[in-house]
């Protein structure tokens, strides 16, 4: 059951100032795609112009898998992945990079049979393979890296270089070019397999070996950069067995490396013990009050903001942290309590950080909170702060903040960062909140388009709200479950289920939909992107690239 809430929502007034106080970024440039989101800020909002709103995806044969495009329209052209997909592809350098598993069998020393964890190269004028890395799975199996599931992530490509995380908690660096260029990059130049379509390693640095950090299931975060810092998210959870303890609490959740080395800068372990299940989110950054910060989603249900450069004592420099949930929300392993974690990625957007809260989607549904954070305070600037009877301020806790049986309490925070949060409406005033007037657990980024926010959550319930108020302003059920983020470009919105059916409505204040139920013939876990004027989905099994040029 939901506890109860207190709210704390800054005024109009000053929403509107602090808007008004700090630029807008530049929005991100036409062309490539070259990260999750497009650009560290997160924002799934590319420019572009004559993205279709119709086409037809052919059909999978349900015996072989195969897919059969003699009814296909609009594809440019299609090409099979693995048998899971979690990651968006990222579009750089006239090329396409998917991650995925190895049942596609592209290297034929590596048949289908064999599980790895892969992210595979095409060219992007006609899906042509150009090459795939391979990393195999980890001996512990599921507690650390999941069977089947490949690498989960999206990449990071700036010129020829790209970085990602593994399933085995390395992150790697890795030449775009392959081998196909001549030449073995390095530092790493031992590589045993070094044939055209095999991935040209240049650094590779082992999270669980050099930090003991202990990813649960998987290894997840889609890293980001600023300038020569890499940012990274080392999904540390608890335990496999009883769920309850995190085996190494002092390992790091927040990493600085190096872009050229993968040499440590600094490292943060914050969560802690705290971590409810697992830290499957990435991070975002941006400079923000003119201070560069890095953003981090953490495993105890709190973001934190770094200072997103080298500090002088090599430690990681705390600027602030909220917590996403109210202080009487419990967890309760399984999903059965009101407390939440943070899969999402936070999305910076004229200032302002929003984040959305969820859980492993395993777990069940369950009601969620949205959030819009003032970055330029310090210091913990969560909406409420936790005391006990005596007034007398209670340590971090993972289970429940505040205890209302033993005279804890929640008091407003005079600090607070907080703009505005949604969670619920009563749309129709009649003091019951139906499925439609509820903010639920979600892995979704919100994007922002024009002083609308968009966000699906995990019930399949996708909602438009004002970005300025966190006023909602309409919304839409999917009748299915969503793992997606939206796509905002050319004047449309576009959301896909988790049924593979993908729904378009207008950039407006009021709905209307442009097409609804263009079924991609499998389940979709990924978000769409475009890049250079083309729609790509990654479905579950194949690569869709969608022009309007194509026949």
């Amino acid at each position: 059951m939901r506890m109860s809430r207190m709210l704390f929502v800054v005024p109009l007034a000053a929403v509107v100032a602090t808007f008004a106080a700090e630029p807008a970024p530049a929005p991100p440039v036409s062309g490539d795609w070259p990260q999750w989101g497009g650009s560290s800020l997160r924002n799934n909002t590319p420019q572009a112009q004559n993205i279709p709103k119709i086409w037809n995806a052919g059909e999978l044969d349900w015996q072989t898998g195969l897919w059969k495009g003699d009814e296909a329209e609009g594809i440019k052209w299609v090409v099979k992945l693995g048998s899971n997909t979690y990651g968006s592809p990222v579009i750089a350098g006239g090329k396409v990079f998917a991650a995925t598993n190895n049942a596609g069998g592209r290297l034929k020393r590596l048949p289908a049979k064999i599980d790895l964890g892969c992210m595979l190269c095409f060219a992007e004028s006609d899906g042509e393979f150009l090459w795939q890395y391979s990393a195999p799975k980890l001996a512990s199996g599921r507690a650390h890296d999941w069977p089947d599931q490949g690498i989960c992530c999206a990449a990071l490509v700036e010129g020829d270089r790209m970085w990602f995380v593994s399933n085995r908690g390395e992150v790697v660096c890795l030449d775009t070019q392959g081998f196909r260029d001549g030449t073995n990059d390095g530092p790493v130049t031992d590589e045993k397999h070094t044939a055209v379509d095999e991935a040209d390693v240049v650094w590779v640095f082992d999270m669980m070996d050099k930090l003991g950090v202990r990813q649960h299931n998987m290894a997840a975060c889609s890293v980001t950069a600023m300038g020569d810092l890499l940012f990274v998210v080392t999904s540390n959870g608890v335990d496999e067995d009883e769920h309850e303890v995190v085996p190494a609490p002092e390992a790091p959740s927040f990493l600085a490396l190096e872009k050229k080395t993968g040499k440590v800068v600094w490292a943060d372990a914050s969560p802690g013990k705290n971590i409810l299940h697992g830290q499957w989110g990435s991070p975002a950054c941006g400079v923000l009050g003119g201070v560069p910060q890095a953003i981090f989603p953490g495993g105890d249900g709190w973001l934190y903001s770094f200072l997103a450069e080298r500090t002088g004592d090599g430690r990681a420099q705390l600027l602030w942290k909220f917590d996403c949930n109210s202080k009487e929300s419990k967890w309760i392993h399984g999903g059965r309590g009101d407390r939440n974690s943070i899969l999402a990625t936070p999305m910076i957007h004229q200032g302002r950080v929003y984040i959305a809260t969820g859980t492993d989607p395993e777990y069940g549904e369950g009601e969620g909170d949205l959030w819009c954070i003032d970055p330029t305070r310090r210091g913990d600037v969560s909406p409420h702060l936790a005391v006990d009877a005596d007034g007398k301020p209670l340590p971090m806790r993972r289970i429940q903040a505040v205890d209302p049986e033993q005279g804890e309490v929640a008091r407003d925070n005079p600090n607070s960062a907080l703009v505005w949060h949604f969670d619920r409406h009563d749309a129709n005033g009649d003091g019951k909140f139906r499925f439609e007037e509820t903010l639920h657990r979600t892995m979704g980024t919100v994007a922002v388009k024009d002083g609308l926010l968009f966000l699906a959550d995990g019930s399949g319930l996708f909602l438009c709200l004002d970005a300025l108020t966190g006023k909602p302003l309409w919304n839409y059920d999917m009748m299915s479950g969503c793992w997606s983020s939206p796509l905002v470009v050319d004047g449309k919105v576009f959301i896909v289920d988790t049924d593979g059916d993908v729904t378009i409505f207008r950039l407006s204040r009021e709905m209307e939909i442009l097409a609804e139920e263009l079924n991609m013939g499998t389940t979709i876990y990924t978000s769409p992107v475009v890049a250079n004027g083309v729609l790509y989905f990654s479905a579950q099994t194949y690569l869709y690239a969608i022009s309007p040029e194509s026949k």
